[in-house]
């Protein structure tokens, strides 16, 4: 059975599936039991995993009156950074239920550790390498990009953001030999010019960080997501699944502004330090 595009869509958001961390990294890892146990919970309720350019697609293929449709229950995967135990823990889990997702990789670090999370005392979690990717690849994972080093787009120069968001792009097409359309902004910031960047790079389709169903008015290059956390009850997973017990404040359009503002200022001052 499918439907048409034109409904919510919940995309969920995961980093590392992983039983440790540090305090300042808790928020971003799910155990490899809790994760297992939320995949067998899509099953049972009979969800269907699709990719974050399959969604693009279904939006895209809804505006201009084509064919295109969703499943019945669609839902979206999404991991961002790379982190080297989704080839062991989430991929094998994945495959179990032939579910697809799509994983935003940060490259000039693969192969590597995640040298960006120094402040959160994470900076040795270890990487997925090309080798691993290819495989992932081959698996039916969309593989998206997630710049170079995971910067703060929106604090860079439009030279270093941009080369930032298009290298990354082509390190993975290289690599891996398939064309690369989805991109996710790191820590979930960026503003009008860093998104403009990156439809310009020739992506269709962006993740942020909103904690939202996406529905049909989402901007393409600004897709809601819905960030997991390590929780074992099901009733609070299948709650984030229909959007429901999450706060969203009002917006307000000064606030993403000063946010940046300041994060701009905190990185001169460093540069300059």
């Amino acid at each position: 059975m499918t439907i048409r595009s034109g409904r919510a869509v919940p995309v969920l958001m995961y980093h590392s599936i992983s039983s440790y961390a540090t305090p300042r990294f808790q928020d971003c890892i799910v155990s490899p039991e809790v994760f297992a146990r939320q995949m067998a919970f899509l099953a049972h309720h009979a969800y269907t995993p699709i990719t974050v350019s399959q969604l693009a697609q279904a939006r895209t293929s809804a505006s201009t009156s084509t064919s295109t449709h969703l499943p019945a229950r669609p839902v979206v995967l999404t991991f961002d950074d790379g982190y080297a135990d989704f080839y062991s823990h989430a991929l094998p889990v994945l495959r179990q239920h032939h579910f697809t997702a799509t994983l935003y990789v940060t490259t000039d670090f693969v192969g590597s550790t995640s040298r960006w999370l120094q402040r959160e005392g994470e900076s040795h979690r270890p990487l997925l390498n090309w080798q691993q990717l290819s495989e992932i690849a081959s698996s039916g994972i969309e593989c998206g990009a997630h710049t170079q080093t995971h910067p703060h787009l929106d604090t860079l120069s439009p030279h270093l953001a941009y080369q930032q968001i298009i290298s990354s792009k082509h390190a993975l097409e290289d690599h891996l030999g398939l064309p690369v359309h989805s991109f996710a902004y790191p820590f979930g910031h960026y503003d009008r010019r860093v998104r403009d960047q990156v439809q310009s790079a020739n992506f269709y389709s962006a993740c942020a960080v909103t904690p939202a169903l996406s529905t049909p008015s989402d901007d393409l290059f600004a897709l809601s997501r819905i960030m997991i956390l390590n929780r074992p009850d099901l009733t609070w997973f299948g709650k984030r699944l229909r959007g429901k017990g999450i706060t969203i404040l009002p917006r307000d359009p000064i606030r993403p502004w000063l946010d940046g503002v300041l994060r701009r200022l905190k990185a001169r001052l460093i540069r300059f330090a």
